[in-house]
């Protein structure tokens, strides 16, 4: 069984998962676990995935370097497994493996350049099929 992973990337990390072909790991994710369960009880798969998802946007902001476009970029992938990260971050995972292409589901990406403020954490990322994903760089 797998898990899916939402991987925090910026546009050069993207880029450079297109031109090689896969992500190397060991790397560090968000995803759907029990502590984010246990945190939010009330919740749903759909809604514990899309916190994950949008814990993954954030850190994605915070990655970006001056030669990155100014925007936030998601990746949806499954690994074989996951170590939760003990921390404030209920959805923040280790990933041993490496994420071949293969294994990749879609990517979420803002639809637009960030003004001079920044993100709009609140904003929704928008999403991309594998097949689109060369066509955002």
């Amino acid at each position: 069984m797998s898990v899916r992973v939402y991987v925090p990337l910026t546009s050069t990390s993207l880029a450079a998962l297109v031109a090689d072909g896969r992500l190397d790991g060991p790397l560090r994710a968000h995803a759907v676990t029990d502590a984010l369960r246990a945190e939010w009880p009330e919740g749903d798969d759909e809604g514990w995935e899309y916190a994950a998802l949008m814990a993954a946007g954030g850190t994605s902001a915070g990655l970006r370097g001056s030669g990155d476009l100014p925007r936030r970029f998601v990746l949806a992938a499954d690994v074989p497994s996951v170590v939760p990260v003990p921390g404030d971050d209920p959805t923040l995972v280790d990933v041993a493996a490496d994420v071949p292409w293969k294994n990749v589901a879609s990517a979420h990406v803002d639809t637009s350049d960030w003004g001079p403020e920044g993100p709009d954490e609140d904003a929704e990322l928008a999403w991309f099929a594998t097949q689109e994903i060369r066509d955002l760089l």
